[in-house]
């Protein structure tokens, strides 16, 4: 700490200007590394974690600012007090501070002496507490009535501790100026000691460190913002993940329907979630044995992630399930459904493809709704059905939505899927790459086979996205 203040004594003088110099250069080095960095960095705002990369950026110039100014106060000495010989004499104003806000007007030094009742400060000080310079300096006494109130207590106890118990002072406070404006204050000191260890003054620094807690206070408030939304969604996904798994039972084994049925069909479905930390999708399956004997079987997906998809997604389910009791058509279905989407508050696009299977007379009639149609083994060999037309649910409102009929037989595997069941990077062939099972799925005796048959294939990590798959069989 720089010697003590005493109005006998010469001020302070500044070091050897090559040294801090040589400071001040690999400071302003460093800064400019700083913010050429900063620069390269996303500071668009968008997310919590940018906007607290930004503001932690933000900070450290702030302190190299300060520090570079340090050196500079440093190297050129003080401003000098209003008592003093440089043309500062009571009744006339020191320098003015540089523009941008220069440590000039930021850092001082006081000292009160015991003795004599006297106060001596620096002309920084001034410009800090927002005092007249023609004005004298205050007592100990009198500082407390500049700072607020919550925090005059801190001052008077770091001052009393100071002065009965010889300790150094290091503690923040804050001002408020004649002009109301507000300023946090830190304030370094110890005391000065005579030969019998009495004190006899009080020597402080004292800092406006307002800028430097704002900065501070961003980087805290943006860090709290990025848990807050990490946290929120941790919760987010642990909801949708409920919520989709209670819509989409995770069957192990072949589906099975209240009345043990039907006979006709032998059913295995999956959910494939996406890769470690991916968000929840929108895909889904279900299968519905109707009252007149007929099978429902649907497979789509919803575009979105998280709750609201999740939910929608469980709408979607009830409502297909209930058009299809009245013994809708899956052509009508998807035009109906299509028009629940027109009229939801949260607009949304979906794709779907919907089956009714009549064992009776082994036909299956289907509609879909820009999703890919559903692929048919027999004998060894796979082809894709030849989709009617349909586009995406809530594409275009009022569309009409064909239907095909396909006549099935004893053995035939039918199998469902969303997009997610094959990466994406796998180009315009990998649409074929399910077809390719032809063979290996004409080897297995149940839809839990195949199933299993089609996860070695396709159930691998590092899915994008999460995907369903719906095997049907024909067993009678």
């Amino acid at each position: 700490m720089p010697p003590h203040l005493f109005a006998d004594r010469p001020p302070a003088q500044p070091p050897e200007r090559g040294t801090v110099d040589a400071l001040i250069t690999r400071t302003r080095r460093l800064r400019g590394e700083v913010d050429a960095v900063r620069r390269d960095t996303r500071g668009d705002g968008a997310e919590p974690a940018e906007r607290w990369q930004r503001a932690l950026y933000d900070l450290a110039l702030h302190q190299l600012d300060d520090l570079d100014e340090h050196l500079g106060q440093l190297r050129d000495g003080p401003l000098p007090g209003p008592a003093d010989d440089t043309g500062c004499a009571a009744g006339r104003t020191p320098p003015a501070a540089p523009p941008g806000g220069s440590l000039l007007s930021r850092v001082g030094s006081a000292e009160w002496n015991l003795l004599t009742d006297r106060a001596d400060w620096s002309g920084e000080l001034y410009h800090i507490l927002g005092r007249d310079p023609a004005a004298p300096p205050l007592t100990l006494d009198e500082l407390p009535s500049l700072v607020r109130d919550e925090d005059r207590s801190r001052l008077t106890r770091m001052v009393t501790d100071c002065l009965v118990d010889a300790q150094r002072i290091d503690g923040e406070f804050r001002i408020v100026r004649p002009d109301g404006s507000e300023r946090t204050v830190h304030m370094m000191g110890e005391p000065v000691l005579d030969a019998y260890g009495s004190t006899t003054s009080m020597w402080a620094v004292l800092r406006d460190v307002s800028e430097l807690r704002r900065s501070q206070r961003t980087v805290s408030e943006t860090r709290d913002s990025l848990h807050l939304q990490r946290q929120a969604a941790r919760t987010e996904h642990r909801l949708a993940v409920e919520l989709q798994e209670a819509v989409l039972p995770p069957w192990q084994g072949s589906l099975r329907f209240p009345r043990q049925g039907p006979q006709a069909l032998d059913l295995a479905a999956r959910h494939l979630p996406p890769a470690a930390g991916g968000l929840i999708g929108g895909a889904w399956y279900d299968a519905l044995e109707l009252p007149d004997g007929d099978t429902l079987l649907t497979v789509g997906d919803l575009t979105g992630h998280g709750v609201l998809v999740a939910s929608a997604m469980a709408m979607l389910i009830g409502a297909l399930r209930g058009m299809a009791v009245t013994g809708a058509g899956p052509g009508d279905m998807m035009g109906r459904l299509n028009q629940l989407f027109d009229t939801t508050v949260q607009p949304a696009l979906g794709s779907a493809v919907c089956c009714r299977y009549r064992p009776g007379t082994r036909t299956l009639t289907w509609a879909r709704a820009g999703h890919p149609a559903p692929l048919l083994f027999r004998d060894g060999t796979g082809r894709r059905l030849a989709a009617p037309e349909g586009v995406l649910l809530g594409a275009t409102p009022g569309t009409a939505y064909g239907q095909e009929e396909v006549p099935l037989l004893h053995g035939d595997l039918l199998l469902l899927h969303t997009d997610g069941l094959v990466p994406r990077h796998g180009g315009t062939g990998s649409d074929r790459r399910p077809l390719g099972l032809a063979s290996r799925l004409d080897g297995t005796r149940t839809a839990q086979e195949c199933m299993r048959t089609v996860i070695e294939e396709f159930g691998g990590a590092g899915r994008e996205d999460d995907a369903c798959v719906l095997v049907a069989r024909v067993v009678a």
